[in-house]
């Protein structure tokens, strides 16, 4: 192969040999390039970084605003809910009540025209037996 160096045709160029300190440099590099960043962070009594909480704080009272108003609205529609089932009940029982009532009437009614006509019964027999 050309440009292949020695008898296996391994290649044989320049490397940038990556020892132990360099290695060790590019580590504390990195270290200080943290250490900066962190620096140059404002401070806790920075207007911005106060800004920055007065919002959070802004947006996590309206959070919870809204949180509280859903869970009101949830309860008002379950208390509407459990209204109307219990108006519902109450219909159904009043229902079931007057059904009961005709049903007395209807009974006292058959029992009464089936003792009159037992009674017209009674008498007819009386008035045979009397001829």
């Amino acid at each position: 192969m050309p440009g292949c160096g020695g008898p296996q045709g391994v290649f044989v160029g320049q490397f940038k040999a990556n020892h132990l300190a360099d290695r060790l440099e590019s580590a504390a590099k990195a270290r200080q390039a943290t250490v900066a960043r962190f620096r140059a962070r404002p401070g806790a009594d920075d207007p911005v970084v106060l800004a920055r909480q007065s919002a959070r704080r802004a947006i996590i009272q309206a959070r919870e605003i809204r949180e509280t108003e859903r869970a009101m609205a949830r309860l008002a529609a379950e208390a509407q809910r459990e209204a109307e089932a219990l108006a519902e009940l109450e219909r159904q029982e009043a229902e079931l009540a007057r059904q009961a009532a005709e049903k007395a009437e209807r009974q006292a009614a058959l029992a009464a025209e089936q003792k009159a006509a037992r009674d017209a019964r009674f008498a007819a027999r009386k008035a045979r037996a009397r001829r």
